[in-house]
């Protein structure tokens, strides 16, 4: 063997060797998640970093983050989940809706899961025991979601008295997609308000959704929160002035992009706290006995330059109640 072959040989085992061989400790490893895209979910990326800053870890430092985006491929989330396990993880985030959680759960009953911003009953779900103490593998942070979508049909028909039906943009085909459904409609029937379902799992869907409202004559929108609105923020707010039809929103994120009014739990916050819990496992906490965290406190923001522009009068009592009025 030539001397020159002989040094090439050498080099390209060195590339191969663990960052342990040079003397180097492998950072823990967490893996992370998601049903959408990467630039959809960026400032709530940016949330997880600060919270594990919090806890004292800081990427590339003291931790290593490996993330999965499955850009609304919702089949390829056991193939990311399974691969996160074979990575050898440490934690493993998941975000975006039902279904990367249950990825990750089939995936693996020995490594942490944190579920970061769930809407939904974690309990109905399968994800954990209860409340305080999840017993298993897996810890949640809530946003309550469904527990408030009555006080939000409460909200959306103050704002507009006149409404007697009302449209649920919902993402259908998704695990607790039929829960919300169900409750949305009982909290209407309770109010005397009709709940029209209407398609929001894709831009098409949306577009088509707001003509449907024309069509039916319906009063108001009220929408739910899943991994694809929320990231269709422009899109909704744009159809909502094209249509002139009021609608709520979940997050304040939407407000802020012209909608006019949001009302729910601080998302961003979520992701925060998510990464809270991350650097408590890091540390050596158990996810059985982190008790799934619940918001104390709802946002009720408006947009009064939305409003004017729909021809609405925002009553003074909403308009004292809110956290914030955007002009």
């Amino acid at each position: 063997m030539r001397r020159r072959d002989f040094i090439t040989l050498l080099g390209g085992a060195a590339v191969g060797l663990p960052l342990t061989a040079h003397g180097q400790q492998a950072l823990p490893l967490i893996g992370f998640l998601n049903s959408e895209s990467a630039a959809r979910f960026a400032h709530f990326v940016v949330a997880f970093r600060e919270g594990l800053g919090e806890a004292g870890y800081v990427e590339g430092r003291n931790i290593a983050i490996e993330f999965r985006w499955a850009e609304g491929q919702y089949d390829r989330l056991p193939e990311f989940a399974a691969d996160l396990v074979r990575r050898q993880v440490a934690i493993i985030i998941t975000s975006g809706g039902d279904s990367p959680a249950l990825a990750a759960k089939a995936a693996t009953q020995s490594i942490p899961i944190v579920v970061a911003a769930y809407g939904g009953d974690p309990i109905r779900l399968g994800l954990v025991a209860s409340i305080n103490r999840p017993g298993g593998n897996i810890t949640v942070v809530s946003t309550l979601n469904d527990q408030i979508a009555a006080k939000r049909l409460e909200l959306l028909r103050e704002l507009v008295p006149t409404v007697t039906a009302i449209g649920l943009l919902v993402s259908r085909g998704l695990p607790r997609t039929d829960v919300a459904i169900a409750q949305a409609t009982e909290a209407g029937r309770r109010l005397g308000l009709q709940i029209v379902t209407l398609g929001g799992s894709s831009e098409r869907e949306i577009d088509e959704a707001f003509a449907t409202a024309v069509q039916q004559r319906l009063g108001a929108i009220l929408v739910e929160p899943t991994a694809i609105v929320m990231h269709q923020r422009a899109q909704l707010a744009t159809l909502a002035t094209r249509y002139a039809i009021p609608v709520l929103y979940p997050a304040r994120e939407f407000a802020i992009a012209g909608g006019l009014a949001s009302y729910g739990a601080n998302f961003t916050d979520g992701y925060r706290q998510a990464g809270l819990y991350a650097g408590r496992i890091l540390k050596g906490a158990k996810p059985a006995e982190l008790p799934v965290l619940q918001p104390t406190k709802f946002d009720l923001v408006l947009n009064n330059k939305t409003a004017k522009a729909l021809g609405i009068q925002i009553p003074a009592r909403l308009l004292a109640l809110a956290n914030e009025v955007i002009e």
